[in-house]
Protein backbone atom coordinates (compact mmCIF):
# COMPACT_ATOMS: atom_id res chain seq x y z
CA UNK A 1 0.00 0.00 0.00
CA UNK A 2 0.95 3.81 -0.65
CA UNK A 3 1.80 5.67 1.98
CA UNK A 4 0.00 9.26 1.77
CA UNK A 5 2.19 11.01 3.71
CA UNK A 6 5.08 9.40 1.31
CA UNK A 7 2.70 11.00 -1.42
CA UNK A 8 2.72 14.48 0.46
CA UNK A 9 6.68 14.65 0.45
CA UNK A 10 7.16 13.63 -3.36
CA UNK A 11 4.66 16.67 -3.80
CA UNK A 12 6.56 18.94 -1.79
CA UNK A 13 9.58 18.07 -3.93
CA UNK A 14 8.02 18.72 -7.55
CA UNK A 15 6.93 21.73 -6.47
CA UNK A 16 10.01 23.44 -4.99
CA UNK A 17 12.37 21.55 -6.83
CA UNK A 18 14.79 19.85 -4.10
CA UNK A 19 15.18 17.92 -1.23
CA UNK A 20 16.39 20.92 0.63
CA UNK A 21 13.57 23.24 -0.33
CA UNK A 22 10.76 20.71 0.53
CA UNK A 23 12.57 19.85 4.27
CA UNK A 24 11.96 23.36 4.76
CA UNK A 25 8.63 23.38 4.01
CA UNK A 26 7.35 20.34 5.09
CA UNK A 27 9.47 20.73 8.59
CA UNK A 28 11.61 17.75 8.23
CA UNK A 29 15.29 17.37 7.15
CA UNK A 30 16.82 17.10 4.22
CA UNK A 31 17.53 12.91 4.69
CA UNK A 32 13.95 12.55 5.72
CA UNK A 33 12.68 13.77 2.63
CA UNK A 34 14.94 11.62 0.75
CA UNK A 35 14.28 8.42 3.06
CA UNK A 36 10.66 9.23 2.37
CA UNK A 37 11.02 9.54 -1.36
CA UNK A 38 13.19 6.57 -1.82
CA UNK A 39 11.15 4.47 0.27
CA UNK A 40 7.80 5.29 -2.15
CA UNK A 41 10.41 4.22 -5.09
CA UNK A 42 11.14 0.86 -3.61
CA UNK A 43 7.34 0.62 -2.97
CA UNK A 44 6.63 1.26 -6.58
CA UNK A 45 9.27 -0.46 -8.07
CA UNK A 46 10.89 2.40 -9.83
CA UNK A 47 12.96 5.15 -10.12
CA UNK A 48 10.47 8.67 -10.03
CA UNK A 49 12.91 11.31 -9.06
CA UNK A 50 16.76 12.52 -10.56
CA UNK A 51 18.56 13.72 -8.55
CA UNK A 52 21.49 15.86 -9.44
CA UNK A 53 23.59 18.77 -7.96
CA UNK A 54 21.21 20.91 -9.43
CA UNK A 55 18.41 20.06 -7.63
CA UNK A 56 15.36 17.39 -8.17
CA UNK A 57 13.28 16.22 -11.33
CA UNK A 58 10.71 13.91 -11.62
CA UNK A 59 10.90 11.12 -13.97
CA UNK A 60 7.65 9.76 -16.65
CA UNK A 61 6.56 7.57 -12.92
CA UNK A 62 6.90 10.51 -10.89
CA UNK A 63 4.90 13.10 -12.71
CA UNK A 64 2.36 10.19 -12.66
CA UNK A 65 3.08 10.11 -8.73
CA UNK A 66 2.58 13.65 -8.27
CA UNK A 67 -0.75 13.71 -10.22
CA UNK A 68 -1.69 11.35 -8.00
CA UNK A 69 -0.81 12.71 -4.96
CA UNK A 70 -2.78 15.99 -5.90
CA UNK A 71 -5.78 13.53 -6.27
CA UNK A 72 -5.66 12.28 -2.58
CA UNK A 73 -4.99 15.21 -1.37
CA UNK A 74 -8.12 16.83 -2.90
CA UNK A 75 -10.08 14.19 -1.73
CA UNK A 76 -8.82 14.21 1.97
CA UNK A 77 -9.88 18.04 1.43
CA UNK A 78 -13.27 17.11 -0.11
CA UNK A 79 -13.60 14.46 2.80
CA UNK A 80 -12.78 16.83 5.74
CA UNK A 81 -14.95 19.30 4.19
CA UNK A 82 -18.18 16.91 4.14
CA UNK A 83 -17.40 16.13 8.01
CA UNK A 84 -18.31 20.07 8.22
CA UNK A 85 -21.21 19.90 6.54
CA UNK A 86 -22.43 17.10 8.87
CA UNK A 87 -21.71 19.53 11.81
CA UNK A 88 -22.94 22.90 10.72
CA UNK A 89 -26.11 21.88 7.90
CA UNK A 90 -24.72 23.86 6.09
CA UNK A 91 -22.77 24.18 2.46
CA UNK A 92 -19.49 26.01 2.46
CA UNK A 93 -17.95 27.02 -1.30
CA UNK A 94 -14.80 28.93 -1.41
CA UNK A 95 -14.25 30.83 -4.30
CA UNK A 96 -10.98 32.04 -5.56
CA UNK A 97 -10.64 35.18 -8.18
CA UNK A 98 -8.31 37.51 -10.28
CA UNK A 99 -9.36 41.27 -8.74
CA UNK A 100 -10.77 42.64 -12.36
CA UNK A 101 -12.90 39.37 -13.35
CA UNK A 102 -14.57 39.46 -9.34
CA UNK A 103 -14.78 42.23 -9.96
CA UNK A 104 -16.91 42.79 -12.49
CA UNK A 105 -18.40 39.27 -13.16
CA UNK A 106 -18.50 37.10 -9.49
CA UNK A 107 -21.27 40.16 -7.70
CA UNK A 108 -23.79 38.60 -10.23
CA UNK A 109 -23.45 35.82 -10.08
CA UNK A 110 -23.28 35.55 -6.30
CA UNK A 111 -26.45 37.44 -6.61
CA UNK A 112 -28.23 34.05 -8.21
CA UNK A 113 -26.11 31.64 -6.23
CA UNK A 114 -27.39 32.83 -3.04
CA UNK A 115 -31.08 32.82 -4.16
CA UNK A 116 -30.96 29.57 -5.43
CA UNK A 117 -29.12 28.46 -2.32
CA UNK A 118 -29.93 30.27 0.32
CA UNK A 119 -28.29 27.95 2.80
CA UNK A 120 -24.60 28.11 1.09
CA UNK A 121 -21.62 30.27 2.89
CA UNK A 122 -19.64 31.90 0.34
CA UNK A 123 -15.92 32.62 1.12
CA UNK A 124 -14.12 34.23 -1.86
CA UNK A 125 -10.40 34.97 -1.47
CA UNK A 126 -8.43 37.30 -4.24
CA UNK A 127 -5.63 35.11 -6.05
CA UNK A 128 -3.93 35.28 -9.41
CA UNK A 129 -4.12 32.18 -11.69
CA UNK A 130 -0.76 31.09 -10.87
CA UNK A 131 -1.77 30.65 -7.28
CA UNK A 132 -5.51 29.98 -7.32
CA UNK A 133 -5.29 26.98 -9.92
CA UNK A 134 -2.64 24.91 -7.64
CA UNK A 135 -5.43 25.62 -4.81
CA UNK A 136 -8.19 23.84 -6.78
CA UNK A 137 -6.09 20.85 -7.53
CA UNK A 138 -5.49 20.70 -3.76
CA UNK A 139 -8.81 20.54 -3.32
CA UNK A 140 -8.10 24.25 -0.73
CA UNK A 141 -10.49 25.79 -3.19
CA UNK A 142 -13.97 24.72 -5.21
CA UNK A 143 -13.68 27.00 -8.09
CA UNK A 144 -11.53 29.76 -9.27
CA UNK A 145 -12.60 32.03 -11.94
CA UNK A 146 -8.98 32.52 -13.80
CA UNK A 147 -7.38 33.52 -17.00
CA UNK A 148 -4.39 32.63 -19.14
CA UNK A 149 -2.61 34.30 -22.57
CA UNK A 150 -1.78 32.45 -25.38
CA UNK A 151 -0.75 28.81 -24.31
CA UNK A 152 -1.41 26.40 -22.25
CA UNK A 153 -3.59 27.23 -18.68
CA UNK A 154 -1.00 28.05 -15.91
CA UNK A 155 -0.11 25.31 -14.34
CA UNK A 156 -2.00 22.49 -16.19
CA UNK A 157 -0.11 19.40 -16.37
CA UNK A 158 -0.72 18.01 -19.47
CA UNK A 159 -4.22 15.78 -20.43
CA UNK A 160 -4.05 13.73 -17.04
CA UNK A 161 -4.21 17.40 -15.29
CA UNK A 162 -7.12 17.26 -12.69
CA UNK A 163 -8.42 20.24 -13.82
CA UNK A 164 -11.73 21.43 -15.77
CA UNK A 165 -11.85 24.68 -17.82
CA UNK A 166 -14.75 26.02 -18.56
CA UNK A 167 -14.45 29.15 -21.14
CA UNK A 168 -16.37 31.87 -19.65
CA UNK A 169 -14.92 35.14 -22.56
CA UNK A 170 -12.57 36.24 -24.90
CA UNK A 171 -10.83 39.72 -22.88
CA UNK A 172 -8.94 41.67 -25.75
CA UNK A 173 -6.19 44.15 -24.69
CA UNK A 174 -6.39 47.67 -25.67
CA UNK A 175 -4.01 50.63 -26.38
CA UNK A 176 -4.55 53.39 -23.69
CA UNK A 177 -3.15 57.00 -24.67
CA UNK A 178 -3.76 60.37 -23.32
CA UNK A 179 -6.77 62.29 -25.60
CA UNK A 180 -3.75 64.42 -27.00
CA UNK A 181 -2.28 61.60 -28.23
CA UNK A 182 -1.39 61.64 -31.95
CA UNK A 183 -2.78 58.20 -32.54
CA UNK A 184 -5.54 58.65 -29.88
CA UNK A 185 -8.26 58.84 -32.97
CA UNK A 186 -7.29 56.26 -34.97
CA UNK A 187 -9.71 52.78 -35.32
CA UNK A 188 -6.83 50.64 -34.54
CA UNK A 189 -3.30 50.91 -34.08
CA UNK A 190 -0.21 48.11 -34.62
CA UNK A 191 1.63 47.37 -31.84
CA UNK A 192 4.93 48.20 -34.23
CA UNK A 193 4.08 52.03 -33.90
CA UNK A 194 4.25 52.43 -30.83
CA UNK A 195 7.82 51.43 -30.97
CA UNK A 196 9.35 54.80 -29.28
CA UNK A 197 6.56 54.60 -26.43
CA UNK A 198 7.08 54.81 -23.07
CA UNK A 199 4.55 52.36 -21.05
CA UNK A 200 3.02 52.03 -17.60
CA UNK A 201 1.66 48.87 -16.78
CA UNK A 202 -1.04 47.57 -14.30
CA UNK A 203 -0.19 43.77 -14.41
CA UNK A 204 3.24 42.08 -14.24
CA UNK A 205 2.15 39.57 -16.44
CA UNK A 206 0.86 42.02 -19.00
CA UNK A 207 4.43 43.43 -19.03
CA UNK A 208 5.43 39.81 -19.71
CA UNK A 209 2.94 39.83 -22.64
CA UNK A 210 3.63 43.26 -23.77
CA UNK A 211 7.57 42.32 -24.80
CA UNK A 212 6.32 38.77 -26.24
CA UNK A 213 4.57 40.83 -28.86
CA UNK A 214 7.04 43.84 -29.21
CA UNK A 215 9.78 41.59 -29.77
CA UNK A 216 7.65 40.00 -32.69
CA UNK A 217 7.04 43.65 -33.89
CA UNK A 218 10.84 43.89 -33.67
CA UNK A 219 11.57 46.59 -30.94
CA UNK A 220 11.86 46.22 -26.87
CA UNK A 221 9.55 48.61 -24.93
CA UNK A 222 10.35 51.22 -22.39
CA UNK A 223 8.61 49.66 -19.30
CA UNK A 224 8.30 53.20 -17.28
CA UNK A 225 5.94 51.60 -13.90
CA UNK A 226 4.69 48.59 -13.66
CA UNK A 227 1.93 48.47 -10.56
CA UNK A 228 -0.69 45.97 -9.40
CA UNK A 229 -3.53 47.93 -10.66
CA UNK A 230 -5.39 49.01 -13.89
CA UNK A 231 -6.65 52.20 -12.25
CA UNK A 232 -3.79 53.19 -11.03
CA UNK A 233 -2.17 52.23 -14.37
CA UNK A 234 -4.37 54.91 -16.63
CA UNK A 235 -4.17 57.03 -14.01
CA UNK A 236 -0.23 57.51 -14.55
CA UNK A 237 -1.27 57.47 -18.45
CA UNK A 238 -3.57 60.22 -17.99
CA UNK A 239 -0.63 61.95 -16.00
CA UNK A 240 1.61 62.08 -19.17
CA UNK A 241 3.79 59.05 -17.46
CA UNK A 242 3.86 56.71 -20.65
CA UNK A 243 0.68 54.72 -22.57
CA UNK A 244 -0.47 51.57 -21.16
CA UNK A 245 -1.94 47.95 -22.76
CA UNK A 246 -5.47 47.56 -20.45
CA UNK A 247 -7.54 44.27 -20.49
CA UNK A 248 -11.14 45.18 -21.78
CA UNK A 249 -12.75 44.29 -18.15
CA UNK A 250 -10.87 46.65 -16.40
CA UNK A 251 -11.48 49.96 -18.03
CA UNK A 252 -13.76 50.72 -15.53
CA UNK A 253 -14.38 53.02 -13.49
CA UNK A 254 -13.87 55.75 -15.79
CA UNK A 255 -10.53 58.28 -16.21
CA UNK A 256 -10.97 61.21 -17.73
CA UNK A 257 -8.52 62.59 -20.57
CA UNK A 258 -8.37 59.11 -22.12
CA UNK A 259 -8.78 57.48 -25.34
CA UNK A 260 -8.55 53.09 -25.47
CA UNK A 261 -7.81 51.80 -28.84
CA UNK A 262 -7.77 48.47 -30.25
CA UNK A 263 -4.59 46.88 -31.65
CA UNK A 264 -4.95 45.70 -35.33
CA UNK A 265 -4.60 41.75 -35.46
CA UNK A 266 -2.69 39.49 -34.21
CA UNK A 267 -4.33 41.21 -30.91
CA UNK A 268 -3.43 40.14 -27.28
CA UNK A 269 -6.39 38.55 -25.87
CA UNK A 270 -6.65 37.27 -22.05
CA UNK A 271 -9.04 33.87 -22.20
CA UNK A 272 -11.23 33.96 -19.05
CA UNK A 273 -12.37 30.95 -17.48
CA UNK A 274 -13.01 28.83 -14.57
CA UNK A 275 -11.14 25.89 -13.03
CA UNK A 276 -12.81 23.35 -10.92
CA UNK A 277 -11.79 19.95 -10.20
CA UNK A 278 -12.97 17.19 -12.49
CA UNK A 279 -15.25 15.30 -11.40
CA UNK A 280 -16.21 17.23 -8.67
CA UNK A 281 -18.96 19.75 -9.50
CA UNK A 282 -21.67 19.70 -7.35
CA UNK A 283 -25.25 21.50 -7.70
CA UNK A 284 -24.03 24.74 -5.85
CA UNK A 285 -20.74 24.95 -8.40
CA UNK A 286 -22.98 24.32 -11.48
CA UNK A 287 -25.20 27.15 -10.57
CA UNK A 288 -22.52 29.32 -9.90
CA UNK A 289 -20.79 28.40 -13.44
CA UNK A 290 -23.98 28.97 -15.37
CA UNK A 291 -24.64 32.53 -13.22
CA UNK A 292 -20.93 33.20 -14.67
CA UNK A 293 -21.68 32.58 -17.79
CA UNK A 294 -24.78 34.75 -17.74
CA UNK A 295 -22.67 37.30 -16.19
CA UNK A 296 -20.05 37.41 -18.99
CA UNK A 297 -22.21 37.09 -21.97
CA UNK A 298 -24.14 40.20 -20.54
CA UNK A 299 -21.30 42.11 -20.36
CA UNK A 300 -19.92 40.95 -23.78
CA UNK A 301 -23.45 42.48 -25.10
CA UNK A 302 -23.10 45.84 -22.88
CA UNK A 303 -19.16 46.25 -23.25
CA UNK A 304 -18.87 49.49 -25.67
CA UNK A 305 -17.07 50.00 -28.50
CA UNK A 306 -13.48 51.42 -27.98
CA UNK A 307 -12.12 54.53 -29.35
Amino acid sequence: MIDVQRLRVLRAVAEVGSFNRAAAVLHLTPSAVSQHVAALERSLGAQIVVRSTRGVTLTPAGRIMVGAAESVAAELEHAKQQVDRLGSGRTQLTIATFTSGGRLLLPGALARLTADHPETVVHVRESEPEDSLPLVRQGAVDLALAYHFDGPLPGRRGPSSSLAWTALMEDPLYVVLPDAHPLADREAIDIAELAAEPWVLGCRKTETYLRRYAERAGFTPEVRGTTTDYFFARSLVAAGTGISLIPSIAHTPHVAGLRTVPIAPPTPTRHVGVATLLRRNHAQVRTLIQALQGQAAALDETRPAQH
